[in-house]
């Protein structure tokens, strides 16, 4: 599976982005997808998957209320919608597919990766 993000930038506090996530590979609608972040001088951490049969979500706390993922399997994309979005938010948020059995929170389970797309939230 191969994984471009999209629709990072520059947003006022409050403001809402909405990444998207173009996947190519015969494997994707059987991936399960997720979005992780990684601000400067921090490690990698979870923010959000949906299973492949987009029935299940998971989000990490901060999200929670604030994000959505969704999944378009004819279109082979996954999407974060992102509302409220506060400074902390910034970070380089990327998109990853997982053939884990399970939907996970791992990122070791995650086989495949975009190359990140940019988002920063100003005060």
């Amino acid at each position: 599976v191969h994984l471009v993000e999209s629709g990072g930038g520059l947003v006022q506090a409050g403001g809402s982005l909405r990444l998207s996530c173009a996947a190519s590979g015969p494997t994707f609608s059987q991936s399960h997808m997720g979005w992780f972040r990684q601000a400067p001088g921090k490690e990698r951490e979870f923010v959000a998957a949906i299973n492949w049969m987009n029935a299940n979500t998971d989000y990490t706390d901060s999200a929670k209320g604030r994000f959505t993922i969704s999944r378009d399997n004819a279109k082979n994309a996954v999407y974060l919608q992102m509302n409220s979005l506060k400074p902390e938010d910034t970070a380089v948020y990327y998109c990853a597919a997982s053939m884990s059995i399970i939907l996970t929170r791992d990122g070791t389970r995650y086989e495949f990766w975009g190359q990140g797309t940019q988002v920063t939230v100003s005060s």
